[in-house]
């Protein structure tokens, strides 16, 4: 019987021969605080940028954070992990990665059972409860867990693909006793656009109410939320908007893109432009006559760049017309990033050729700064790649063992409180028990010489 993971199996052993037999390849890792060359400059020095935030991974994988309780936590946790050394051949093929986690399709696919949500204003979004296959959904005897189980929100690419990576979290998430949930914008992956109007890129209104849903239906249940690249603009901009109140217990973005203003004005190689650019164009044309009443489709089509398509459908509506820049001001992610309460991992490579050059994508100094912000950085992975032997991603088993970390941390924490607070009551109440004694004492004479001087009386 054919199958796509066996023949994937057999092209990677045959390539890796070849690529051995044709040259050694020289497999690098990081150490920790590699020094640079004394005579070059340090803008040419990657680990300048970062400093002293390095902290020690196996095989090159780098934690940068600010130190604080939940990252020592982390810390511990993540070097525990079997993290699998960079040692194929596809490692020095970011390209490769990122391909093949977009391109192909997924081995299994997701049974979902959708649900139109109507918003406030009229427009619908859609949520798809991945609900099977069957096979990978186990149930835990002895606890609750069956229940109540803890709700992980996917927030994929905004173009609207459901790529392999999203499929495959989604699985993993639904083996370990998930309940994973897709949010689909207006108009994407078949959700019905009934306003013409589609959702901005950082807007997070509509995020909101999907939460706002999801608690209604699952109260008891724990949210934690996961994006994919772009997708990731949408979920910040969402927790710096909520702050404390988003209802969140912890977040992971895989490759995300922090300063998209820039990203869409640096365009990208041609392949990614112009596949992104056409696969839009394709998406869009289900709504052009809707579209017709609100943009012009003429300038929409025939747009030559992602910044041109995204600036005609967003900034140039017969109804709100906006500048470029005053449209980034409320849509840029990190514009709220101080009011972030949550914790967030952000999972990146350093050789991702769609968010670009590290030294200029990576706010490196919000990860030494804010405690609530930490970045797994590795230097090789691609764009939401980060294959291992098998073609399956090794960011998915460390974002679901990073939610289950959080959650022990924030128990643990619970309970040394509580103890904290019994402690200190237990010595409030120690502390007052002699003046108490004493003055039970006093007491106890004064009505002892009360009663004594009633028998005398009584006896004479």
């Amino acid at each position: 019987m054919f199958s796509l993971q066996g023949l994937w199996r057999t092209i990677c052993s045959w390539m890796h021969f070849l690529m051995g037999c044709i040259s050694k390849i020289k497999f690098w890792s990081t150490k920790v605080k590699q020094e640079c060359p004394g005579e070059t400059e340090e803008e040419d020095c990657f680990e300048d940028d970062f400093g002293d935030s390095w902290e020690s991974l196996p095989e090159g994988y780098q934690l940068i954070c600010k130190p604080s309780a939940l990252a020592q936590w982390l810390l511990k946790d993540i070097q525990r992990l079997v993290l699998e050394p960079i040692h194929w051949w596809w490692s020095r093929w970011p390209n490769l990665q990122t391909l093949i986690q977009h391109f192909l399709p997924p081995d299994n696919a997701l049974e979902l059972a959708r649900e139109n949500l109507q918003l406030t204003d009229g427009g619908i979004i859609a949520l798809d409860w991945v609900v099977g296959p069957r096979q990978s959904v186990k149930t835990r005897r002895g606890t609750n867990v069956t229940d109540n189980p803890p709700v992980l929100l996917v927030i994929p690419n905004p173009f609207g693909k459901l790529t392999r990576n999203v499929h495959h979290l989604c699985l993993l998430a639904l083996e370990k006793g998930y309940y994973p949930v897709i949010f689909n914008r207006r108009g994407q992956n078949d959700c019905p656009l009934t306003t013409p109007r589609l959702q901005d890129f950082g807007e997070p209104e509509d995020l909101k109410e999907a939460v706002d849903y999801i608690r209604y239906r699952h109260p008891s249940s724990m949210l934690f939320a996961a994006s994919e690249g772009l997708g990731s603009g949408l979920l910040l901009s969402y927790l710096g908007e909520c702050g404390s109140s988003s209802y969140m217990t912890a977040v992971a973005c895989i490759s995300p893109v922090f300063r998209c203003q820039e990203w869409f004005e640096t365009r990208l190689p041609w392949f990614y432009e112009w596949s992104l650019l056409i696969y839009q164009k394709v998406i869009l044309s289900r709504y052009f006559t809707a579209l017709g009443e609100v943009v012009s489709t003429g300038k929409l089509f025939g747009s030559n760049s992602l910044q041109e398509l995204h600036e005609t459908l967003h900034c140039q509506c017969e109804n709100r017309r906006l500048s470029w820049d005053s449209y980034w001001e409320r849509n840029e992610p990190l514009r709220d990033v101080d009011e972030v309460a949550v914790p967030v991992l952000c999972i990146c490579s350093m050789d991702d050729p769609i968010r670009g050059s590290p030294q200029t994508t990576l706010p490196i100094e919000l990860f030494r700064t804010n405690p609530y912000f930490l970045l797994l950085l590795t230097h090789c992975g691609g764009h939401c790649g980060f294959l291992t032997e098998s073609p399956v991603a090794w960011s998915h088993e460390v974002t679901l063992d990073y939610f289950r970390s959080v959650t022990e941390f924030f128990r643990t924490e619970e309970k040394k409180k509580w103890f904290t607070r019994r402690r200190n009551s237990n010595l409030m109440t120690r502390l007052r028990r002699p003046t108490l004694q004493r003055r039970e004492t006093a007491i106890y004479k004064d009505l002892e010489e009360e009663i004594f001087s009633w028998k005398r009386s009584y006896t004479r």
